[in-house]
């Protein structure tokens, strides 16, 4: 069996290629860094550190790289033969890897087995968003796979800058995967669990575990805190990412019907995640791209603008908001455009071009507000 994973970094190494592996596939990466590349074709193994209470040190072989950047017709000759694709590049991405996906069904031999694609990334629908691209360019080559949504839960901070291609995680995995679109040809992934609704899976994991993260990131960062962990060490921070998540678990039990019981165990045992002081992972790290962060269907604007249509509590929301809007890191490009959009759109228009907003929707005038207020901080300096 073979995988094509795209995307060699941290999150691919270290949770969905060690999964992959684990599952007896031999382990194909793409990417677009040669540096990347060349350093995990040099290397016969790498391993995959988890790091807090229960964790393991896991070594994954079988294992090579092509660089998609200048060799894509190899990449379309691996995509071809592979039976799973999976990615973690960013929903930003996906569109610049359809076309080696294209290539590679072109290629695919039409009496194979449907090519398994799974795109592991922190969206709702991801792998629907991917489907759509390579469905774009062509329609026959895509109907020669199988489209799964996924999503996956894990930790992995920034790593140190001489671990090489090591990585360090949590031990804490969730990987939920869609199981009618596959048929009865499930992938073999240890410790997948296939559901045959995912939303309300998918939704508890972005409204719980990404709100959970950003919203400690930026009242860390508003704080003056440099890492995750030490934020939530602060009762006043902790006490209001725990009140963030009791109004997006509201929203799920009214959606889903998920049990609140069920839920409050759920945000602690998320919270006690973020409190594993082995995991050195800082607010910049997590807080970075706040844009993306404070569109329409992500972790605060998404929660909160059905919480509002619902009669919902969306103060803890929106403070969480307010915080994402004081955001400052200079390194961040989506940092950057923030401010400056903040000193050149007035706060309507700001508001609704970032989160998405109609004016009239019942989210509209707290978040302008917020967005208001940060102007005026900022005309005041």
């Amino acid at each position: 069996m073979k995988a094509v994973h795209f995307g060699a970094g941290n999150i691919g190494r270290g949770f969905v290629g060690l999964l992959l592996h684990q599952g007896g596939y031999d382990l194909v990466f793409s990417d677009v860094s040669g540096a990347l590349v060349d350093a995990i074709n040099a290397a016969d193994s790498y391993t995959v550190h988890e790091a807090g209470p229960g964790g393991t040190d896991h070594v994954v072989t079988g294992f090579r790289a092509v660089n998609s950047a200048e060799d894509p017709d190899a990449v379309a000759d691996e995509v071809a033969s592979a039976d799973v694709v999976t990615c973690a590049v960013g929903p930003t991405v996906l569109r610049f890897i359809a076309p080696a996906i294209v290539a590679g069904l072109r290629r695919r031999d039409p009496d194979a087995s449907p090519l398994t694609v799974m795109a592991c990334e922190n969206a709702i629908g991801a792998t629907d968003t991917l489907r759509a691209e390579i469905e774009s360019l062509d329609a026959d080559a895509a109907a020669r796979a199988a489209y799964a949504n996924t999503a996956v839960d894990r930790i992995v901070p920034a790593q140190p800058a001489d671990g090489g291609i090591d990585v360090t995680v949590e031990p804490y995995f969730e990987w939920t995967i869609e199981r009618l679109p596959l048929a009865e040809s499930l992938p073999s992934i240890p410790g997948a669990h296939f559901v045959d609704d995912l939303a309300p899976y998918i939704e508890r994991k972005l409204f719980t575990v990404n709100t959970g993260h950003a919203a400690t990131a930026y009242l860390g960062a508003e704080a003056g805190i440099e890492r995750i962990s030490d934020a939530l060490a602060d009762p006043a921070i902790a006490a209001r990412v725990a009140t963030a998540l009791t109004e997006t678990s509201a929203v799920l039990t009214a959606v889903h019907g998920l049990d609140p019981a069920d839920l409050a165990d759920y945000r602690a045992k998320i919270l006690e995640r973020f409190r594993n002081p082995a995991l050195v992972d800082t607010v910049q790290r997590v807080g970075r791209q706040p844009l993306r962060k404070l569109s329409r269907h992500e972790r605060f604007i998404g929660p909160a603008a059905t919480a509002a249509e619902r009669g919902l509590p969306t103060a803890a929301l929106v403070a969480a908001v307010t915080a994402a809007l004081r955001f400052d890191d200079p390194e961040d490009d989506q940092s950057v455009e923030l401010k400056r959009r903040l000193r050149a759109e007035g706060a309507q228009q700001l508001t609704a071009s970032m989160t998405g907003l109609e004016p009239e929707h019942p989210l509209f005038r707290a978040v302008e507000a917020a967005v208001a207020a940060r102007q005026q901080e900022m005309a005041q300096r």
